[in-house]
């Protein structure tokens, strides 16, 4: 029996050895090895970029009576609210100001994201 045992351990250890060549996704009927990088971007959303390198993703909910607010860390929603000129969103807490090109999200008593825009789209590289 341990014979038997040890046949099979020198066997597994070849088997091994032998497999250190072999490129897994070769033989993979799934792929090519090639890694396809998914899209971050939230699906119907429009992408802000502010000052300081921020970022965060915009949904209007309700025909734009309401806003989805993505951040990297938390999501919320904010209704709209009358305002002066642009467009004003808010929770109580939260408030979204949309003035012309630029917004300011401010999170709480200072505005956490400023000088944020749309960015313009890239040309289409050929």
């Amino acid at each position: 029996m341990k014979k038997i045992f040890a046949s099979l351990a020198a066997g597994a250890q070849l088997f091994a050895a032998g497999c250190s060549s072999v490129n897994v996704s070769s033989i993979l009927p799934f792929g090519e090895g090639r890694t396809v990088e998914r899209s971050r971007v939230p699906a119907d959303s429009v992408t802000y970029q502010c000052a300081g390198g921020k970022r965060f993703y915009l949904r209007y909910l309700d025909n734009g009576a309401a806003a989805w607010v993505i951040l990297p860390e938390r999501e919320f929603r904010l209704d709209k609210v009358s305002g002066d000129s642009g467009m004003r969103f808010g929770n109580g807490k939260a408030e979204l100001r949309i003035s012309g090109e630029e917004a300011t999200l401010s999170d709480g008593p200072t505005a956490t994201y400023t000088a944020c825009k749309i960015p313009a789209a890239e040309p289409a590289k050929q």
